[in-house]
């Protein structure tokens, strides 16, 4: 190819270190082009050894670590149980949630670190201001650290707070030290309350039932989803944006601090098994407008993404990457990358999963046991590789947020 995948993803790091779910992040080094970067090819491990930004997917019993830009299996790591994976927030580091909490896999070093949380349930990260964020729904507890102190080998030393219940619940700190985190109980979510640096109580609103998910915008306006709607706090206050629908259901969504406009899921079926919606949320969070649209196809809660410059990434069951433009709404142009796929119903299934860092877009597809590495901008195949075993989850380093 012309440009190496990390040159790509250099020229939107300025743009893209700025979302608080998962999803965008800053690119790396530059390194030499090659010319059969478009060919598929089956992945075969090398010995260990550093690896610069890393990729981690998981499968039934593991991860595998992966060179970001060749898409080069470098290393297997046996984990049994069903495994989730995040970016921690810094250079080399991921987040692994076990059966048995948090662990922090050091991914260029293709080694998991003795650096754990450990708890029942453990469930979101997020990533925002420089710090990340930890949730454990089997205890409500809370953990706050800097990122780049997983480097030290040692577990940081950082802030905790401890829900009054646990539950199914995310938090996330601004700069300033406020700390967002949601409210509920095992059968019932609420809510949101901000603490100031202090755990002070200073904002509350309980008006967001079936509180789920969490994103951050453009001047650090923060949403989470509701069953009728999202929830915003923005200037030290609460502002709920209510969905067109009596039941209209957010509750995965992804930001990015190149667009005041919040992606969102849609669902309006309150008594099905599995919805398979086929409409998206915009939320404009300066505005406090929400605008729904439909792709004419269906995708997963590991869906959603942003790109470089805050375009709206939603993975379609078509096996097309929807490109739309977060402001009008308008799907620019839609990049077909795997087959067509159905969502299964049980969520801890394997499914095609996008993961977005810099330029580039990642997509797995597990019926293939193949992973391919996508320019956003472009819409061209950087390079694809077939793995040993279908994967699960996916995702990689993000320094930043």
């Amino acid at each position: 190819m012309n440009k190496s995948i990390r040159g790509r993803a250099l020229t939107g790091t300025a743009l893209a270190l700025a979302t608080a779910t998962v999803l965008t992040a800053c690119g790396g080094e530059s390194s030499s082009s090659s010319t059969d970067t478009t060919s598929d090819r089956t992945a075969e491990a090398t010995p260990a050894a550093t690896v610069k930004e890393p990729l981690v997917a998981t499968f039934d019993g593991g991860l595998y670590i992966l060179d970001g830009e060749s898409l080069k299996l470098t290393e297997t790591i046996d984990l049994p149980g069903f495994n989730r994976v995040n970016p921690a927030g810094d250079k080399d580091h991921v987040v692994v949630s076990t059966d048995s909490g948090f662990r922090v896999l050091d991914a260029t070093g293709q080694a998991l670190t003795d650096i754990e949380y450990k708890g029942a349930k453990p469930g979101h990260v997020v990533r925002h201001a420089a710090k990340t964020v930890l949730f454990t729904d089997g205890t409500g507890e809370v953990n706050v650290f800097d990122p780049t102190t997983l480097s030290s080998g040692k577990k940081p030393a950082g802030r905790t707070y401890t829900s009054a219940e646990p539950h199914h619940g995310v938090a996330i700190e601004l700069a300033d030290g406020r700390l967002l985190s949601t409210l509920g109980t095992e059968e019932k979510r609420t809510g949101a309350l901000v603490l100031d640096r202090n755990d002070k109580e200073i904002a509350r609103n309980e008006d967001c039932p079936g509180v789920h998910g969490e994103a951050a915008a453009k001047n650090e306006a923060v949403g989470v989803g509701c069953e009728d709607g999202i929830l915003i706090y923005k200037d030290g206050k609460f502002t709920k944006i209510d969905s067109p629908d009596g039941y209209g259901r957010i509750g995965n969504q992804a930001g990015s601090d190149a667009s005041p406009v919040l992606l969102g899921d849609y669902k309006t079926d309150a008594e099905a098994e599995l919805e398979r919606p086929s409409r998206v949320s915009l939320i404009d969070t300066e505005k406090k407008k929400l605008r729904l649209v439909e792709l004419g196809t269906s995708y997963s809660f590991r869906s959603l993404a942003r790109g470089p410059h805050g375009e709206a990434l939603v993975l379609g069951t078509d096996g097309a990457l929807h490109v739309i433009d977060p402001d009008t709404g308008k799907i620019e142009k839609r990049i077909p990358v795997v087959g067509a796929w159905q969502e299964p119903l049980d969520w801890q299934q394997a499914r095609p999963t996008l993961f977005v860092r810099g330029h580039v877009a990642y997509v797995s597809e597990p019926g293939r046991k193949a992973l391919h590495a996508i320019d956003v901008e472009t819409g061209k195949k950087l390079t694809s590789v077939t793995l040993p075993k279908s994967t699960n989850e996916l995702s990689g380093v993000v320094a930043g947020h």
